[in-house]
């Protein structure tokens, strides 16, 4: 085997290697988003109501009679998730007072620093519209 023909082989075994590992990041990211992402807002009931569907293959008459149970369902889904981030930025905001009051005002700048690149982060990993009903970010520690 020549020399010239070595390295074709090596740039074409590390170019097959390279792709795959970019096709597996790519499933892997895709796969990780749809796991670990929390599901778009408001769509629990038409999830719910298309999971009984087809596992109960529902006729759409007992879809339709069903229908308002699982938009009720639905709604009070909606209202706890909501509630309960808003009682979690409560709890957060608290946090950041309380521990902002034993910081220097170096360490306080720093956590603040610290603090909205947390938020900047969340904002990346879950937009929000405008219309989302979200409680507002707390506020910046004293």
């Amino acid at each position: 085997m020549t020399g010239n023909l070595k390295w074709k082989l090596i740039a074409g075994f590390l170019l097959v290697f390279v792709a795959g590992g970019v096709t597996g990041a790519f499933f892997a990211a895709a796969t990780a988003r749809h796991y670990f992402m929390p599901p778009h807002r408001g769509i629990a009931a038409q999830t719910m109501r298309e999971h009984l569907r087809a596992q109960l293959k529902l006729t759409p008459e007992q879809t339709a009679k069903i229908s308002p149970v699982i938009e009720k369902a639905g709604a009070q889904l909606e209202q706890i998730r909501m509630e309960t981030e808003r009682r979690v930025h409560e709890t957060f905001a608290q946090v950041h007072r309380e521990i902002s009051a034993d910081l220097t005002d170096e360490q306080r700048t720093k956590f603040e620093r610290m603090r909205r690149r947390h938020l900047q982060w969340q904002h990346r990993m879950h937009p929000r519209g405008p219309d989302s009903g979200d409680p507002p970010s707390p506020p910046p520690p004293p």
